[in-house]
C-alpha cells in the first residue's frame, strides 16, 4: 500500500488562517502590529523567491513586512550597522536575515548580532541554548515545522525511534534537540547521522520516523527506508527543471507508511512557523 501524504501545504495554510485571527485580537488589544524585518543581502534567485513568499505570508496574516535589500558588495560593517538600527527599533519585532550572505561576509557574526529577542529563526546563542534546556523562547522554524507535520498526521513520536540525516545548525541539530524533550510530537530516540556515519542504511532501517536534511537530492533510497516508517522530507534540491528532496520519492512512497512531498511538504510550514514566531516576538515586545 502507498505512503500517505503529509500535505505540508494543506497544514500551513490552516495554521497561518489560525494565526491570522490571532494577529487581529493582539492588534486589537494592544495597537501593536507585528514588524518583521527580512535583511536580503545579494541577488541570488532562490533567496529572492523565499523572501517574497514569506512577505506574502506576512501580508495574508496581518503582520507588517518590510525589506531591506542589499547590494552584493556590502560589507560586513555596513550589514551589521543595519542590524543594530533594526535590533534598536522598537516598531520592528523580528528579524530574518535571508541566508545564503555574500562570500566576504561571515554569516556566524551576522547572526549573532541580531538581538535574541528578535531572533525569529531561532539562531542566536541565547535562543539555542533556551531551547536545548526545554525552555524556548522561539523555537526553530523548520524543525517545528516538521513537529507539526508529525502531530497533525498522528504519527507516534514517543518512544519512537527518530533518524535525523544531517547535522546543520539550521536543521540536523535542532531538529534531533526537539524530539528528544519531552512533550508533544517529541519523547523520541534519536539517532544524528552525518557524513562520516558508517553503515547508514543499517541505521536508518531501523527508523520509525526518518527526517532527512542533508542536501543531496533523492538520497534517501527504498531499501534504507523500514516497511511503515514515517519520512519527513526536508530536502529541497534542483535536477535540471524539477525540485526534488533528499528522499527518492517515488519508490520510498512504496515501502513509508507517511511521506512529504517536495515542494508542498515541509516548506510552507516553515513559513507558518516563522509567522508564529514573529507573533510572539511582538507580544514580548510588549510584556
Amino acid at each position: 500500500m502507498a505512503a500517505a501524504i503529509i500535505d505540508g501545504k494543506a497544514v500551513a495554510a490552516q495554521l497561518r488562517s489560525a494565526l491570522s485571527g490571532e494577529v487581529s485580537k493582539f492588534v486589537d488589544a494592544t495597537n501593536v502590529q507585528p514588524h518583521l524585518a527580512a535583511v536580503l543581502a545579494g541577488d541570488d534567485p532562490a533567496s529572492a523567491v523565499y523572501v517574497r513568499n514569506k512577505q506574502k505570508a506576512c501580508d495574508a496574516a496581518g503582520i507588517r513586512s518590510t525589506l531591506h535589500r542589499l547590494p552584493t558588495e556590502i560589507t560586513e560593517d555596513g550589514l551589521l550597522t543595519l542590524i543594530s538600527q533594526l535590533n534598536n527599533d522598537p516598531a520592528v519585532h523580528g528579524i530574518l536575515v535571508q541566508l545564503p550572505l555574500p562570500g566576504h561576509v561571515r554569516e556566524q557574526v551576522v547572526l549573532d548580532a541580531v538581538t535574541p529577542l528578535k531572533d525569529v529563526d531561532c539562531f542566536h546563542p541565547e535562543n539555542v541554548g533556551l531551547m536545548v534546556q526545554g525552555r524556548p523562547r522561539f523555537l526553530p522554524c523548520t524543525p517545528h515545522g516538521v513537529q507539526q507535520l508529525l502531530l497533525t498526521s498522528g504519527t507516534q513520536v514517543a518512544g519512537a525511534h527518530a533518524v535525523v540525516l544531517g547535522r546543520s545548525e539550521i536543521v540536523g541539530k535542532p531538529m534531533a534537540m526537539m524530539l528528544v524533550q519531552r512533550g508533544e510530537a517529541a519523547d523520541a530516540t534519536v539517532t544524528i547521522c552525518h557524513s562520516r556515519t558508517q553503515g547508514l542504511a543499517e541505521i536508518t532501517r531501523q527508523a520509525d520516523i526518518i527526517v532527512a536534511a542533508i542536501g543531496k537530492p533523492r538520497f534517501v533510497t527504498a531499501d534504507m527506508v523500514k516497511p511503515g516508517a514515517v519520512v519527513i522530507d526536508v530536502g529541497i534540491n534542483r535536477v535540471g527543471d524539477k525540485l526534488v528532496g533528499d528522499v527518492d520519492y517515488g519508490p520510498v512512497t512504496e515501502v513509508a507508511s507517511a511521506i512529504t512531498p517536495v515542494p508542498g511538504g515541509v516548506g510552507p510550514m516553515t513559513i507558518a512557523m516563522l509567522l508564529q514566531n514573529t507573533l510572539t516576538a511582538a507580544k514580548i515586545s510588549v510584556t
